[in-house]
């Protein structure tokens, strides 16, 4: 850990989103001579977000790229704020909140390379996955043990339900 973790500062989060690209997946995407994109996910992370969401978290995706995999996969966690194609992710936070009657210190957000750092800087808690790059890692408040697509939003998932019911 980079920084201490408090029960107090993750019970306050009501919205715990995150980037795609190398938080959800390691990074990679594969693209055949078709030009069809497909990405790997965890099941492992799946789980945890359908958990923040059956404990009354909001959960959302905010990402600068556009994908019909990200969408689907999306859909069948049941995350209903897919926000992408994002070139300005504190604005869709901040209409996300609007709308949601929330404020961005409320919120988390989890990230891994330099487009993500404003969005990082803006919420109330920030997470680097383990393998973010350095500049991310040394402005978040926490970064995870597990990488991007290998269960890196199962333990921010994990951490933030422990602290608003005390369990993992």
């Amino acid at each position: 850990m980079n920084a201490a973790i408090t029960a107090n500062q993750l019970q306050k989060i009501r919205l715990a989103a995150f980037d795609v690209d190398g938080v959800f997946t390691d990074g990679r995407f594969y693209l055949s001579d078709d030009g069809i994109e497909s990405k790997a996910f965890s099941t492992q992370d799946g789980f945890g977000i359908r958990r923040l969401i059956n404990a009354g978290i909001n959960v959302a995706v905010i990402s600068g790229r556009q994908s019909a995999a990200v969408e689907r996969r999306m859909a069948e966690l049941g995350v209903i704020h897919v926000l992408q194609g994002c070139k300005d992710k504190v604005a869709a936070l901040d209409r996300l909140t609007k709308e949601l009657g929330i404020a961005a210190t409320e919120c988390a957000f989890v990230g891994d390379d330099v487009p993500d750092l404003p969005l990082l800087r803006h919420v109330g808690f920030s997470f680097a996955v383990a393998n973010a790059v350095r500049a991310v890692r040394e402005q978040c408040d926490h970064t995870t043990l597990a990488k991007g697509g290998f269960g890196a939003v199962r333990e921010v998932c994990d951490l933030i339900l422990a602290a608003h019911d005390g369990s993992e």
